[in-house]
């Protein structure tokens, strides 16, 4: 399989060396497995013959309309931008519009494309994830959601593909995607990869979501956010919410959907969950306790959602 991976001036240095190294690991340890599939070959592409990292690094790539047309699969790493403003203007503007003409022409001809973290963005603005499910750094969705609402993003997933195009979440969710590409060979070479490079398996971002940080992308969430905060032990009533922030509950339903993708009442689930984690991990206050001090009278009500949000135990949480 002819893999060509875009580098281009700015590109994220980490994401760009973990899907080299994981995929490269993967040619290393084929032929420890009695069927090992085909060995991926891999072509750094780029518009000129040396381009510059976000972190100053100079890389030698292939010509990369060339490399990309006799590819398999064409992978864009992410950008090192982690500002949304600056990183919307970045991938809507001159600086990459070669970048989004190879994306979209690769995907013209039926060639998958696979992205992460920030690299999704291009993706967007290419248009090749219209009418797709997309996923994208957690803490960028809100402005992903925004600025492509002809996508439909869960940014809780780690990695997702849909209709030949690969997306998968924040920074370092790059290792996942490169043994996503792995798996889709070999799901006994992504496992073995996976032990020697001591990656867990993360299927989703749910776990490493602030609420906060969401929250902040609107001035009504985050005023939400905050009365909820404030009355995280008892009834939360989005009538009362909405009065207390001057809307009515209708905006306020409209509002989070629009910023988040999700409900008023799922979000105050994941503030609880939040809270009742942080305090798993400092306190030595029993389940009991907890799940009274985040709003729940049953204890195994919080033990569901810590294990349906977290993908971790009660236990696991306090072990950490």
């Amino acid at each position: 399989m002819e893999i060509a991976v875009l580098a281009y001036d700015g590109v994220f240095d980490s994401g760009l060396a973990a899907v080299l190294d994981v995929i490269e690991g993967a040619n290393a340890m084929r032929e420890h497995l009695p069927q090992p599939p085909p060995a991926w070959r891999l072509t750094t592409v780029g518009f000129r013959r040396t381009v510059r990292t976000g972190a100053g690094h100079a890389v030698t790539t292939v010509p990369a309309a060339r490399a990309a047309a006799a590819a398999d699969l064409l992978l864009v790493p992410a950008l090192a931008e982690r500002r949304p403003d600056a990183l919307v203007e970045h991938v809507s503007g001159p600086a990459s519009s070669a970048v989004r003409r190879l994306v979209a022409d690769t995907r013209d001809r039926g060639t998958p494309v696979a992205s992460a973290c920030t690299g999704t963005f291009l993706l967007a603005e290419a248009g090749i994830l219209d009418g797709r499910r997309a996923t994208t750094s957690w803490w960028l969705a809100p402005t992903f959601r925004l600025r492509y609402p002809a996508v439909t993003v869960d940014e809780t997933r780690m990695v997702t593909t849909s209709d030949g195009v690969t997306t998968a979440g924040a920074a370092f969710g790059h290792v996942d995607l490169a043994l996503a590409i792995v798996r889709m060979s070999s799901p006994a070479l992504a496992d073995l990869v996976a032990r020697y490079l001591v990656v867990d398996e993360r299927p989703s971002q749910s776990a490493y979501t602030i609420p906060s940080a969401l929250a902040q992308a609107d001035p009504v969430v985050a005023a939400f956010e905050q009365w909820v905060r404030l009355h995280l032990a008892g009834p939360v009533s989005m009538g009362a919410a909405a009065r207390a922030l001057g809307v009515s509950e209708r905006t306020l339903q409209r509002t989070v959907r629009r910023t988040l993708g999700t409900s008023p009442v799922r979000f105050v689930q994941d503030l609880r969950v939040e809270q009742a984690s942080h305090l798993l991990r400092t306190t030595d206050l029993s389940l009991e306790a907890i799940a009274r001090k985040v709003g729940y009278e049953h204890a195994n009500t919080l033990r569901i959602l810590l294990r349906e949000r977290t993908g971790s135990t009660a236990g696991a949480l306090r072990a950490r």
